[in-house]
């Protein structure tokens, strides 16, 4: 695949690390929240009041104690348990904390946008940005593994994209205070930042996944929860398969949700008429939401491929173009596939089904798609 086939607003002066979600992930978190000098911004779907998530509220609150400035946003749905000490405690430290509201919401539904974006920015050029929500189950327990996720931790020009991003977003001004010039990177990454949000008409992220499935020329690697992509997505698809193109999919074995779950093995049949390749994770939930192309590009962040994240969600990524990378993430990929997953093959029971667990596939299909036009009704994707 050509650059110059892809409209750039790359930036250079990067360096990125892919994170495993898990101890990996918060591990970093914690090391970056006790070094942060002067703020911090978090935007966050899912912030839950268990171990985790309190744990984390008492690192803010400590750097809060020796003078960071620190803005959150959390979802106003999917963060709704947070309870009244939890944010009184927040608070009281100086730390200022909103939620993102829809149009209209209640404990049952939700009619409107979700934030549904997992974003944290150090100091203005470091970030955090992937899958992971602030709870439990992305870190694990004693009783239960954590979900398998990823993120990338961003060091330079882009990760301070991000933090105008956050600032402005929060403070709803144009005009951004910058304290902190980024110094020079060695390992430097080509990165861009791409954001999705249908009321103000934004659908770059959606707009990578389409040039690049046009542009692949030998690999497209792809893990994602939840994946039910749209008819001009699937063509895209098609399209590359049939010039040549290896298509792997990394799905989820065991769901959260078993809706999503039944309607995504009702296209199974599809994927596989058409050459691609499927693995089901097996260890735990799968929640990650990446694609590698041609081992040269990257994308990574908080869309899922499904109408959702396109029609109703805030999300952000990044794209990033740099060859060593990209190799790294797809040799991850492959081991995954090695040593987690089952292939998934037209004679075998995820897809040679009977007829009533195949119209059982094909009604959660069609429900979806009908949530999906009227609203996002307790439909609660992570």
């Amino acid at each position: 695949m050509s650059a110059g086939k892809t409209k750039s607003a790359y930036s250079g002066n990067n360096e990125v690390s892919l994170i495993r979600g898990g101890t990996d992930y918060f591990s970093l978190l914690e090391q970056l929240i006790d070094k942060a000098c002067s703020s911090i911004y978090i935007r966050m779907y899912i912030w839950d009041d268990d171990e985790t998530g309190t744990a984390v509220a008492s690192q803010l609150i400590k750097a809060a104690n020796r003078g960071v400035q620190i803005f959150i946003v959390a979802d106003g749905y999917a963060s709704q348990t947070l309870s009244n000490k939890f944010l009184k405690d927040l608070r009281q430290a100086g730390i200022q904390f909103h939620y993102f509201e829809p149009l209209l919401k209640s404990s049952q539904f939700y009619f409107g946008r979700r934030l549904h974006e997992k974003l944290i920015v150090i100091d203005e050029y470091t970030a955090l940005i992937g899958g992971i929500n602030l709870a439990d189950r992305y870190r694990g327990t004693d009783h239960e593994a954590a979900w398998l996720d990823y993120a990338v931790c961003l060091h330079g020009d882009a990760a301070h994209e991000l933090y105008r991003y956050c600032a402005k977003e929060f403070h709803r001004t144009q005009s951004v205070l910058l304290s902190v010039i980024p110094h020079a990177i060695e390992n430097d990454c080509s990165v861009r930042v791409r954001y999705n949000d249908w009321v103000k008409g934004q659908q770059q992220i959606w707009k990578t996944y389409f040039n690049w499935f046009n542009q692949a020329e030998e690999s497209i690697t792809i893990m994602c929860s939840y994946f039910l992509p749209g008819r001009v997505l699937r063509h895209r698809m098609r399209k590359a398969a049939k010039r040549g193109v290896r298509i792997k999919l990394i799905l989820a074995g065991p769901s959260d949700i078993m809706l999503a779950k039944y309607a995504e093995r009702y296209l199974y049949r599809w994927m596989l008429r058409n050459g691609m390749e499927i693995y089901e994770y097996q260890p735990s939930v799968l929640h990650a939401k990446l694609m590698v192309v041609d081992r040269h590009w990257v994308t990574i962040g908080s869309y899922n491929v499904n109408n959702i994240s396109t029609y109703a969600s805030k999300e952000v990524n990044v794209d990033i173009r740099n060859k060593p990378f990209a190799s790294l993430v797809q040799e991850e990929m492959e081991k995954i596939i090695r040593e987690s997953c089952v292939r998934v093959n037209e004679t075998g029971p995820l897809v040679h089904v009977g007829w009533f667990k195949r119209g059982l596939q094909k009604s959660s299909y069609e429900l979806i798609r009908l949530i999906l036009n009227l609203t996002t009704f307790y439909f609660k994707q992570e």
